[in-house]
């Protein structure tokens, strides 16, 4: 694999590794060029440049167990002491693939991270800042981060498969705090995606601070939320925390092996709401968790895990679907090249249904209608979560009612999921940033809105 991000052979290296016993071996490389800009305390606080380049082998045995050796170099050298870690002092031979395919896979952007000087970046989170503290005297204090990325990897497998990709994603960040002298309520919005710096044009920009300030000022007026059991209305634009952490984490292979999900012996049976599909989606355009070719260099595909409420699969990398007969999803993501990789999802998300958004809500005589997700804990085993709404109102009489704060809310993942019965033509995408063992890899989430009949709502009032 030469002339991109390598100029050496690939295929000898990797026989090498393969030397010590393995059934499966692959060279990463990875090139990452990204800045931070944060304002904070009406202040700039940060504007730094980082740049990382290196390489990682790692070799797969017939049970799993994986060996993986890294550097901080992309020569032929590096390779060659990479591959004698994993390869162990092993003498014994192995032949190299033949080459099958080398394919490049390229993102474009309009306005790419690497073309934007220091004074737009600090001019865009300036901006934000000064648009969030003008919605109100209310707002005592704002922080603004921008972060972009641009992304090179290089992935050759010794089966004879190369490919490589390359990239951008920019996110911008804007918390907003307000106050009225004897509390304070956070809020926080974020937008971006993969490409360039023409996903935060002015409107963008804009839109984000105001929102964070406005979603701040309403639950700082909000009542305290009531507690027990009511119908819940998830909105569109609440995001996908539920898909995400409730249904896309115990749907995850390595979980699943670990006997760590929920749903791992449910394959083909019927777990959701016939209304249910659920997939998760690397080929979204400028999402998030959008990928072209996985850290595996497999390609990123549409996988459909539910589909009219019956399981069909599982989120796969090349290690989970060996294990299990299956083939990899293009789902083996990794922070950099000094990590493993492993199952992750992409965009996540639940499809549409066919109701209107609106008959939703009307057609709900009393309930909570939340609009943006907190933080929360889901148990993959048993399926149990617990999640913040951090923005809700009350449904009252069908209508959408005064704004509450402090609800929870509680529940089994599957009764959920079974008990949907409104399900919007709507969808609403979050976007952020997904921790695992240690790793993050960004991401998003999507959910139409949806009706849950009934469900445990924790609150501060009665």
């Amino acid at each position: 694999m030469r002339g991109w991000l390598l100029d050496f052979d690939a295929a000898p290296i990797l026989a090498r590794a393969l030397a010590g016993g393995g059934v499966y071996a692959d060279l990463f490389a990875e090139s990452l060029r990204g800045t931070i800009t944060v304002r904070e305390r009406g202040e700039l606080e940060s504007l730094g440049e980082s740049t990382s380049r290196g390489l990682a082998i790692r070799v797969l045995d017939a049970a799993g167990d994986t060996r993986m050796a890294s550097e901080a170099r992309l020569e032929a050298e590096a390779a060659w002491a990479a591959a004698e870690a994993v390869a162990g002092g092993a003498s014994r031979e192995a032949t190299s693939a033949d080459t099958i395919g080398f394919e490049v896979h390229h993102v474009g952007a309009e306005r790419a991270p690497g073309s934007i000087g220091p004074d737009e970046r600090v001019e865009l989170v300036t901006r934000a800042e000064r648009i969030a503290r003008g919605v109100s005297p209310h707002i005592v204090e704002v922080r603004v981060v921008l972060r972009d990325i641009e992304r090179r990897t290089s992935i050759a497998r010794a089966d004879g498969w190369r490919r490589g990709s390359s990239g951008s994603r920019v996110l911008l960040s804007v918390e907003a705090i307000a106050s009225d002298g004897g509390r304070t309520e956070t809020a926080h919005e974020a937008a971006g995606g993969a490409g360039g710096f023409e996903k935060l044009d002015p409107g963008v920009v804009e839109s984000v601070a105001r929102l964070a300030a406005e979603r701040a000022l309403r639950t700082l007026r909000a009542r305290p939320a009531p507690a027990g059991s009511m119908a819940v209305v998830l909105a569109a634009e609440a995001g996908g925390t539920f898909v995400h952490e409730a249904v896309g984490h115990p749907l995850e292979a390595d979980l699943v092996l670990d006997g760590l999900s929920v749903f791992g012996e449910r394959m083909g049976e019927r777990i959701a709401s016939p209304l249910l599909t659920v997939l998760d989606d690397a080929t979204v355009p400028g999402k998030n968790g959008s990928i072209l070719v996985d850290d595996e260099g497999v390609l990123g595909e549409r996988t459909v895990l539910i589909r009219a409420g019956v399981l069909e699969t599982f989120l796969h990398d090349e290690r989970t679907a060996r294990l299990m007969g299956a083939r990899s999803r293009g789902k083996g993501r990794r922070e950099s090249f000094r990590h493993r990789p492993q199952v992750r999802m992409t965009n996540t998300m639940i499809a549409p249904g066919s109701d209107d958004p609106a008959e939703i809500i009307r057609s709900t005589g009393r309930g909570l209608y939340v609009t943006r997700m907190g933080g929360g804990e889901v148990d993959t085993v048993t399926g149990h979560f617990v999640f913040e709404a951090a923005e809700a109102f009350l449904i009252e009489g069908g209508m959408i009612g005064e704004p509450v704060r402090g609800a929870t809310l509680t529940g089994d993942t599957e009764r959920v999921l079974g008990t949907i019965d409104r399900v919007g033509r709507d969808l609403g995408f979050g976007i952020g940033t997904c921790g695992k063992d240690g790793q993050d890899v960004p991401v998003a989430d999507a959910e139409p809105t949806m009706r849950i009949p009934d469900l445990v709502v924790g609150g501060l009032g009665s």
